[in-house]
């Protein structure tokens, strides 16, 4: 099945690919959000506190909620909502929100990932200058009557090592600010480029040799496989003895009961912690715990940064409806480039020829198979939104609705239908009776790899520059360790990609800054390992 979308001169037009016109505010956000939606002709509803049952009975009236962290959006709220087209997340990070469920919806999940970074950054910089001086605990002692001056005797920031993990937004507005203080920053970020950390005043260097080094330690990453547990009970051992450690951003990439351990034995010298496993935590060891400062996940609270993310989400979801812009959106980057106005009649177009086949194929489904090309210099940037439209022609019948530009590709995996990856790639090679299979494409003008052996990449990879691919059980010492070996070999990782786990085993990515000398120092890490310059 062959479907050709030739480029021609089409009528200019200016038109929303999602209208929203009623929104449910769940939670406490700043008043300019609901004036300026309610300024751009939407109805807004503001209800906070609601019980589970009240917002499931609630959802189903609105095609747009706006969420802090406190409204858990579970696929049963999802589900419930049957108008719903947006989820915003006034904040950054969506752990409250289902985003498989949304998308499996057709549901967009938004969020304001820049709103609360120098909130984030501040409270970090308060809790080690509160652990270097024992601010809290002397409160507490002089609140209970007390006056003791020996026992609070703290240290000088000035001199002293911060490693900072995660030299993102949040990470790199923590090391100017605690370099005012006199502190040498180190960190590790297998994304950010060292010349880039460096240019703000971070010397980049692997795990390994960061934790030694460390008086002070902070995080700064997502919570995902490779940074749960990021300090446990072995890196921890690694660090100076009376290391201060502080986490801001996810509760989980530092092992609670391992901490609590190295706190325990002296090893961890003070803890700040304003993120948990569980929030409210039950257990109150760590909280109770006469090194510890702890906050109830107060990072984004402040006036501004409140302001800032209330406004920011109300700003997103107007630019979207008006076909601006889609800024935010952690599920439907296939809608980007829907934002033009011609880009909607070809959506009717391949939404159309989907529905005009699927009428007259009907007998003949399920589809095995589709193939979308599109001709035409003006088309390039077209294949994905494209595709999505036919899918949706395809998949859509008198009874059933669901199916948008969001969900199409999802729904169509699920019904069996394959071949969706417009202007793909695929090498299938045999040897010794073994085959080998890579599935490639163009994205923004660059050569990338999507799948390697049935195993699909999260992220593409870019097929540019020095590459390690290395396929091993995933852990969450396994790319500390394999940044440890590269760095021992005198190579800098400058990306990574890690597959979805299949059998128990993943491909893995490392762009590197130059090839290994000797795969052999990965042996003992990963099952099959190899290298190459493209």
């Amino acid at each position: 099945l062959r479907l050709c979308f030739m480029d021609q001169t089409t009528q200019q037009i200016k038109m929303s690919p999602v209208s929203i016109q009623r929104v449910l505010i769940s939670e406490s956000v700043d008043p300019r959000c609901r004036s300026i939606l309610q300024e751009n002709g939407i109805e807004v509803t503001e209800r906070q506190n609601m019980s589970k049952d009240e917002l499931l009975a609630e959802i189903k009236n609105y095609d747009g909620l706006i969420v802090r962290s406190a409204t858990k959006v579970t696929a049963e709220v999802v589900r419930a909502a049957g108008a719903l087209k947006i989820i915003g997340r006034a904040g950054t990070g969506v752990d409250n929100v289902d985003v498989d469920a949304a998308t499996k919806n057709g549901v967009i999940v938004m969020n304001t990932p820049g709103g609360n970074t120098i909130s984030a950054a501040e409270l970090t910089c308060a809790l080690v200058l509160s652990l270097s001086r024992n601010v809290a605990q002397a409160d507490m002692s002089m609140k209970a009557g007390k006056w003791d001056r020996k026992k609070f005797m703290g240290s000088e920031l000035f001199g002293k090592v911060l490693g900072i993990v995660g030299l993102g937004r949040i990470g790199k507005e923590v090391a100017t600010r605690m370099q005012s203080f006199g502190m040498r920053t180190i960190g590790y970020d297998p994304i950010t480029p060292p010349d880039v950390s460096a240019a703000w005043g971070v010397e980049q260097m692997s795990l390994e040799q960061l934790w030694p080094q460390c008086d002070y330690i902070t995080v700064h990453t997502p919570l995902m496989p490779s940074t749960t547990g990021l300090l446990n009970d072995e890196t921890l051992a690694k660090c100076k003895k009376g290391v201060k450690v502080v986490n801001c951003a996810r509760g989980g990439i530092i092992d609670e009961e391992a901490l609590l351990r190295a706190l325990e034995s002296g090893q961890c010298g003070g803890a700040g912690l304003d993120v948990y496993v569980e929030e409210p935590p039950m257990q109150r060891a760590l909280v109770n715990h006469p090194n510890v400062i702890s906050c109830p996940h107060l990072g984004a609270s402040t006036k501004e940064a409140q302001a800032r993310c209330g406004q920011e989400i109300a700003l997103q979801i107007v630019d979207m409806v008006k076909g601006k812009a889609l800024v935010g959106a952690v599920n439907a980057q296939v809608l980007a480039s829907t934002f033009s106005p011609e880009s909607h009649l070809w959506i009717r177009l391949g939404e159309a020829m989907g529905s005009v086949l699927r009428a007259y194929t009907s007998s003949k489904q399920p589809y095995s198979k589709v193939q979308v090309t599109t001709l035409g210099e003006r088309l390039k940037k077209s294949t994905e939104f494209l595709s999505s439209a036919v899918v949706v022609g395809l998949i859509t019948d008198g009874s059933s609705h669901g199916a948008n530009l969001v969900n199409a590709l999802a729904l169509a995996k699920e019904t069996g239908l394959s071949g969706l990856d417009s202007a793909a790639c695929v090498v299938e090679v045999s040897l010794c009776g073994c085959g080998y299979k890579a599935l490639g494409s163009v994205q923004a003008g660059v050569p990338v790899l999507l799948q390697l052996d049935g195993c699909v990449f999260r992220q593409p990879v870019s097929l540019a520059g020095h590459l390690l691919f290395f396929k091993a059980e995933s852990s969450p010492q396994l790319l500390p360790s394999v940044t440890g070996a590269l760095a021992a070999g005198g190579v800098e990782m400058e990306s990574f990609s890690a597959s979805a786990a299949s059998g128990g085993e993943q491909w893995f990515c490392v762009g590197m800054s130059s090839l290994l000398g000797d795969l052999a120092s990965l042996r003992s890490l990963v099952k099959e390992a190899a290298q190459l310059t493209v």
